[in-house]
């Protein structure tokens, strides 16, 4: 496939999504800690559903079109499976940012072209950490290890 198919699917995936998260109420803020709010007694389940109705579409395609899939190196799946004091640590800030700001990285990307001050604070603040991780876990010149492609030649993977 031609690296423009690949970039008009991967966009016009990423719109669907993004209507999707729109019109399930997701980049809502209010929406989303009232969902959290469990004990709060304003709790709001609607989400979900939302939720759910992801998980029903999901889990048979993956099934389908992946775990039976007669070439499954084809597609790109991580392989660890180990829990990690990084996993553990990015969880609980994804759920503190999540909690705090009724925000995720999808809806929060979703949210620009709103322009409104939350969504572009949190995806300010969500870039900012991200580049701070990147420099904070940058491995020197030396020490890094070259690309090696994958058993699909789809994309590279980290040499072993």
């Amino acid at each position: 496939m031609s690296k423009g198919k690949q970039i008009a699917i991967s966009f016009v995936s990423g719109l669907i999504f993004a209507i999707g998260l729109v019109l399930g109420g997701m980049t809502q803020p209010s929406k989303v800690v009232g969902f959290l709010d469990f004990f709060g007694g304003a709790w709001d389940p609607s989400l979900a559903f939302v939720m759910g109705g992801a998980i029903l579409f999901h889990a048979p395609a993956y099934f389908l079109f992946v775990r039976r899939h007669p070439n499954p190196g084809r597609f790109s799946l991580p392989t660890k499976s180990e829990i990690t004091l990084p996993l553990v640590g990015g969880s609980v800030l994804f759920g503190i940012g999540w909690g705090l700001g009724g925000f995720c990285p999808g809806p929060g990307l979703a949210s620009i072209p709103t322009f409104g001050v939350e969504a572009l604070t949190f995806v300010g603040s969500m870039s900012a950490g991200m580049l701070l991780h990147h420099v904070l876990t940058r491995k020197p010149a030396a020490e890094s290890q070259p690309a090696k492609p994958s058993p699909s030649g789809a994309h590279p993977t980290p040499a072993d």
